[in-house]
């Protein structure tokens, strides 16, 4: 008989109605596909939902990733979007227009909220964990609570986490008020309830021990695993702009360091005025972020020169990528750092704050201190002249990810299971 996995599928089935996935949310994706595919290992969906199971249908649960692929890949045409066309055309004719291209804030946005497509998602029947040999999360959603882990423990099903970062730990003022006690109880019960622990870097595994020791907690093993690229990755055509433009991808929210390289860009638009390059921002409004968007809508420096998008495809996506001037991620803190890697893997030049994720994962990159203002216009103004080449990058691939995974945790459980 196959040995079952249960893959907890309650952050990737609340997603169903997004136009655009996050980071984790690719991770939650990759991991589920992974799983279908898999030639020796069956796997079985299961939700969570105020601290107990519900198993979720198998068939459907395959026809909504099917879907989730399909659409968060934007399998259409680039830049189909009316908003994604205007976009480029300004880019490609140099322009700069009166009003720059904003998304619209949440307070502005129309029409009624979609119906939850994931009924089954909430209609599936409660139930105890069934027989499996492993239990896999990779989403922290449920881990709030500890009833969920221990019922596992209590069934014998060994729990393996996958941990994305620490940050409303270490970086509280970056979060929503009372992220860091909720993140809190979830690495408390990662650690005390997990049997695994796959980490996305060095660095958060190094900060996840930290916490089990500063804490007096225990801490089960602990593996880095470097997460992989997506397939959207494909060849299309850069954008060919007559103004040289730069690229961040990421949500507009305080830890990304946003209000800093706006204020760079509007001491770059009062030095060179119409010859200034522009700037473009991917990604949807988060949280802590008062002060970028008062810039973004309201400074006279930026207007026309700065655009904000998102629920772009991800065709368009690597299209503005390759056309940029470089991919900036000027982050004051990361876990992992997805669009970074996919930027070196596209052989788009970058420069990116000088922290320990970026020189663990992108140690080619023009790294500078967050906010050392003098270097971050200086390298800005000379990529501005010449789009530098990039050395050959070896990026994380999902096969290499996997192979941690299967070998080190999923292999010897399979061997243990079949020695009882």
């Amino acid at each position: 008989m196959e040995p079952v996995v249960l893959f907890d599928a309650s952050r990737l089935l609340s997603r169903t109605e997004r136009s655009t996935p996050t980071g984790i949310d690719r991770v939650c994706l990759a991991y589920a596909e992974w799983l279908i595919a898999h030639p020796r290992y069956r796997m079985v969906p299961v939700r969570s939902r105020k601290d107990q199971f519900a198993v979720v249908n198998n068939a459907w649960f395959r026809a909504r990733i099917a879907d989730l692929r399909a659409r968060w890949n934007g399998l259409g045409e680039a830049g189909a979007r009316p908003i994604d066309t205007q976009l480029i055309e300004i880019l490609e004719k140099g322009l700069r227009p009166e009003r720059s291209i904003h998304a619209p804030l949440p307070s502005e946005a129309e029409g009624p909220k979609p119906k939850r497509a994931a009924r089954q998602f909430f209609r599936a029947r409660r139930s105890a964990p069934p027989p499996a040999m492993a239990y896999i999360n990779v989403g922290h959603t449920g881990l709030n609570e500890p009833g969920l882990l221990q019922a596992l423990k209590e069934a014998g099903i060994p729990r393996i986490l996958l941990v994305h970062d620490l940050i409303p730990l270490t970086h509280p003022e970056y979060c929503r008020p009372g992220d860091d006690a909720k993140h809190e109880q979830r690495m408390r019960h990662a650690l005390t309830l997990g049997s695994h622990i796959i980490a996305n870097s060095q660095y958060t595994a190094d900060e996840l021990v930290r916490f089990a020791r500063e804490q007096n907690l225990p801490c089960p093993p602990v593996d880095v695993a470097h997460l992989g690229l997506e397939s959207h990755l494909r060849t299309v055509e850069p954008v060919s702009a007559k103004r040289p433009y730069f690229v961040h991808i990421g949500t507009i929210e305080g830890r990304k360091n946003l209000g800093f390289l706006l204020t760079v860009w509007r001491e770059l638009a009062e030095k060179h005025g119409d010859a200034a390059p522009a700037l473009v921002l991917i990604g949807r409004y988060g949280w802590e972020n008062e002060t970028v968007l008062a810039m973004l809508h309201r400074s006279l420096p930026l207007r026309g020169l700065v655009h904000q998008v998102e629920g772009m495809s991800d065709a368009t996506l690597s299209r503005l990528m390759l056309g940029a001037q470089a991919v900036l991620a000027p982050s004051s803190v990361e876990g992992f750092d997805l669009p970074a890697v996919e930027a070196s893997a596209l052989g788009v030049p970058l420069i990116a704050s000088d922290i320990p994720p970026h020189r663990e994962l992108v140690g080619h990159a023009r790294l500078i201190h967050p906010v050392d203002g003098p270097s971050w216009v200086a390298a800005i103004e000379e990529y501005t002249r010449t789009k530098p080449v990039i050395p050959q990058y070896s990026a994380p691939s999902w096969a290499q990810h996997f192979s941690t995974v299967e070998q080190r945790i999923l292999d010897p459980l399979a061997t243990q299971r079949q020695a009882g």
